[in-house]
């Protein structure tokens, strides 16, 4: 069973932000087992404005899952720790996303991997600093550092 090395995404801007965060991690294992954890960063919310402010984490894990049988996993987890449906980029009490998959570049309707959007978003940037500051991404060539010099930070603090 090949194992392979994954960066996912964590936030959460209901209820008790930072439990919410603490159990999604602890609920990730037998399937993937966590090797690292950046800080924790409390960030404005992004899309839609007229919501609390989010707690992000970024972690890498290692996994024996193939993406579409990870995504699943995750998509469990969020609705077993609370997440109810709601809109794009609306509240939400956990959000588990899959930021880098080994070296892929995978485009499915359910999936795209890298994820699509974490160029731009300095609140996966950040935290993902922490652990991996020279991870490239397999499709622009740029490392976690230039991608990040190129991102508004603005708002966003580590939490204590």
């Amino acid at each position: 069973m090949k194992e392979h090395i994954v960066y996912l995404a964590l936030g959460s801007n209901l209820g008790d932000r930072l439990t919410n965060l603490k159990e999604a991690i602890a609920a990730l294992t037998p399937q993937t087992d966590v090797k690292a954890k950046s800080q924790v960063y409390e960030t404005p919310p992004w899309g839609y404005q007229e919501q609390p402010k989010f707690l992000n984490q970024v972690v890498r894990a290692k996994t024996y899952l193939e993406p579409e049988q990870l995504l699943k996993h995750l998509k469990r987890l969020e609705v077993a720790l609370g997440r109810k449906e709601s809109f794009p980029n609306g509240p939400r009490l956990i959000d588990i996303d899959i930021l880098f998959y080994d070296d892929l570049v995978l485009k499915t309707p359910a999936l795209v991997i890298p994820h699509p959007r974490l160029h731009e978003r300095a609140f996966v940037l950040m935290p993902l600093m922490d652990i991996d500051p020279d991870l490239v991404h397999p499709v622009s060539k740029k490392s976690v550092r230039e991608m990040m010099a190129l991102c508004n930070s603005e708002g966003i603090e580590k939490v204590a």
